[in-house]
C-alpha cells in the first residue's frame, strides 16, 4: 500500500478518509489547517477508504492530558475492506519511526478498558504492538502509551478528566470540528431537543486551551446529563432521543 501525506499545501485537493462530503469535510479540514503549524500529521492510503492516521504533538493535543515529549495519535482508522491487510501496523510504524526521528520520549493514543468503544482504538491491538496502560479515566477511557525508553515518565490525565462531570442540570454537549461526523450530527440532536423541549446546552470547544481543560477525556465529543458523563460517541437524533428517554427527560412521545 502506498500513502499519501496531507499537508497545507495540498490539503484543499485531497480527500481525508474519515471525513463525509461537502460541508462537513470542509468543517474538518479548516481544524486541519489550523494545526499544520502545531505539528499535526495526517497519513492516508493512496487507494480511497478509511485508512489513515493522525498525530500531533502531545503538548498541542485538544484533549486534557500530561505528557510532554510524547506524540499523541488522534485517531487511527483502518475500517471497510481496508481491515485485515496489515495497514495499522504501516501506519503505527511512521508515526513510531517520525517520533523516534524528532527524539520523543514515545508515543499514546486513547483506549477503552474491556470491550472496544465506539471512536476509540483497539486495546487488544495496542498491547500486542507493546502499548501499556498509562492512565485511566473514571468512565473506563484508558490512555495507552508506548514509551521508547522502559524509564520515560508515563503520560497521564489531567484531574479534570479523571472524574468527568459538569455543575449543570439536564444534557451537556462538548464537542469539537476534528471529527467531520460533529458537524453534522450536533446540528440534528439540538433540532431533536428543541422539538421535544429537552434541556441540551452545546459547548463548542474552538481553541486548545479549552480542550485541554475540557471535564471530559474526550473531547471531540462529550455528552453529560445532569452532571454525569454518559458518552463521548457521536449520537445521531435518534440515538438521543433514547437516551433523553431512558434518563426521564422526554415527557411525551417524541418527535422524530
Amino acid at each position: 500500500m502506498e500513502y499519501i501525506k496531507i499537508t497545507k499545501e495540498n490539503i484543499d485537493l485531497e480527500h481525508i478518509c474519515c471525513a463525509m462530503s461537502g460541508k462537513q469535510s470542509l468543517a474538518k479540514k479548516e481544524w486541519m489547517k489550523n494545526r499544520f503549524e502545531d505539528g499535526l500529521v495526517f497519513y492516508r492510503s493512496k487507494e480511497r477508504g478509511k485508512c489513515f492516521i493522525e498525530y500531533i504533538p502531545a503538548e498541542n493535543a485538544w484533549i486534557p492530558i500530561e505528557a510532554g515529549g510524547y506524540i499523541y495519535i488522534n485517531c487511527l482508522w483502518i475500517a471497510g475492506a481496508m481491515k485485515g491487510h496489515g495497514y495499522s501496523d504501516d501506519l503505527i510504524s511512521e508515526c513510531i519511526r517520525d517520533a523516534k526521528e524528532t527524539e520523543k520520549k514515545g508515543i499514546c493514543i486513547l483506549s477503552s478498558e474491556g470491550r472496544k468503544k465506539e471512536f476509540l482504538s483497539d486495546s487488544k491491538y495496542l498491547e500486542h504492538k507493546g502499548f501499556a496502560v498509562a492512565d485511566t479515566s473514571e468512565p473506563g477511557i484508558t490512555l495507552m502509551y508506548l514509551p521508547f525508553d522502559k524509564n520515560a515518565e508515563p503520560p497521564g490525565f489531567k484531574e479534570c478528566a479523571k472524574h468527568p462531570k459538569t455543575d449543570e442540570n439536564g444534557f451537556v454537549l462538548y464537542y469539537t470540528d476534528q471529527c467531520p461526523f460533529t458537524y453534522y450530527w450536533v446540528p440534528k440532536v439540538q433540532e431533536a431537543a428543541k422539538e421535544n423541549n429537552i434541556p441540551l446546552k452545546v459547548i463548542h470547544i474552538t481553541d486548545k486551551s479549552s480542550a485541554r481543560n475540557s471535564p471530559s477525556p474526550v473531547t471531540t465529543y462529550a455528552l453529560f446529563h445532569n452532571g454525569k458523563f454518559m458518552t463521548h460517541a457521536i449520537q445521531s437524533d435518534k440515538k438521543f432521543l433514547k437516551l433523553a428517554g431512558e434518563t426521564g427527560e422526554i415527557k411525551s412521545f417524541p418527535v422524530v
